[in-house]
């Protein structure tokens, strides 16, 4: 690309550190289906993070197969989904959790974040049994798709909710890296692992070439579920490819390292942007940020950068997302907050 990209934080392949890993390892043989000794090491030190030696670890190759592998395991047809209208699964995933055969509960929040009370609300105005579908499973995301991060204590609350009323907890983590090394972070995969009924680690955002972590909590919901793994087409003969990645992952820490820099970089953006004189959509708590800029100045950072027009502000203004990651060069930053 002759322009540098702030589109998102995967458009290069891998962490250097990866890259060697796989190379290191390419010609050892191994048993397939994810049954290789990495695959096995990298459960065993996501365990360790996790503080619990029982919860368990599949991989799959991306985050759309691991909601649709997730939820369609989870749930009866007629059982619902209560999600953030600004939720990856309703918005950005081209209706394939609609598409197995299960709707999404919507509740408007800009921030992306659900509480308890959402969830309590959504029970009330669904309860007109068997008329209406049955809300049965709480998704959100952290960082949620603007960028906010759950507190420990509103994490808890959402727990507590959805173990009152037979509720399924999933939190989607394809920006959980960046999430658990936020300044603003109290949150611990430990503490995931006690909250949640399902969640994933996301490595591909994170310096990872391919692949998620599905770790799973409840034994009950891991019955089967390598079934749904290969159904979906998800259970890959080469799933050393997988293991090696996430043993490099969390082997070195370079999950924590990688994400902190993306944050870093993000921070550094954020504030000068507030200096220049310009506005944010949404406060910068992980590695997006949403600037409120006039749309003459869009053009001029157009000529030099790759972003995404997030949404239409007013008339002479627009929002804009840029993402930053393990591989951002800290010049382009400063190149970019110069042209401010």
């Amino acid at each position: 690309m002759t322009k540098f990209s702030f589109l998102d934080d995967y458009s290069e392949g891998c962490h250097p550190a990866i890259l060697t890993a796989l190379t290191r390892s390419n010609m050892a043989q191994q048993t397939a289906y994810g049954e290789d000794e990495y695959s096995n090491a990298a459960r065993v030190l996501i365990q360790s993070k996790l503080e619990n030696q029982s919860s368990i670890i599949n991989f799959v190759a991306g985050g759309t197969l691991a909601n649709i592998i997730i939820i369609s395991s989870l749930l009866r047809r007629h059982e619902g989904i209560i999600s953030a209208s600004t939720g990856h699964i309703a918005t950005r995933e081209t209706g394939a959790i609609e598409a197995v055969g299960h709707k999404i509960i919507t509740v408007d929040k800009k921030d992306g974040k659900l509480t308890s009370g959402d969830i309590r609300r959504v029970l009330a105005e669904n309860a007109h049994v068997p008329h209406m579908v049955k809300p049965r499973l709480v998704y959100i995301s952290n960082a949620t798709e603007t960028g906010r991060i759950y507190t420990k204590s509103e994490l808890e609350l959402i727990s507590q909710t959805c173990r009152e009323n037979s509720l399924i907890f999933f939190l989607d983590g394809a920006r959980l890296g960046v999430a658990l090394t936020s300044l603003n972070n109290d949150v611990s995969l430990a503490d995931l692992a006690r909250l949640t009924d399902v969640f994933w680690i996301g490595g591909t955002k994170v310096g990872a070439l391919i692949g998620e972590a599905i770790v799973i909590n409840r034994h009950e919901f891991a019955a089967d579920f390598r079934f749904h793994i290969k159904q979906r087409g998800a259970l890959l003969a080469k799933g050393r490819l997988l293991g090696v990645q996430f043993q490099e992952l969390f082997g070195k820490d370079l999950f924590f390292s990688a994400s902190q820099k993306a944050n870093a970089l993000a921070e550094k953006l954020s504030k000068a942007i507030l200096r220049s004189g310009y506005e944010l959509d949404s406060p910068t708590e992980t590695n997006q940020v949403f600037p409120i800029l006039p749309n003459t100045l869009i053009e001029t950072l157009e000529m030099d950068f790759r972003f995404y027009k997030w949404r239409v502000y007013d008339k002479s203004h627009s929002v804009l997302r840029l993402v930053t990651s393990w591989a951002t060069l800290e010049r382009e930053v400063d190149k970019l907050i110069s042209m401010l």
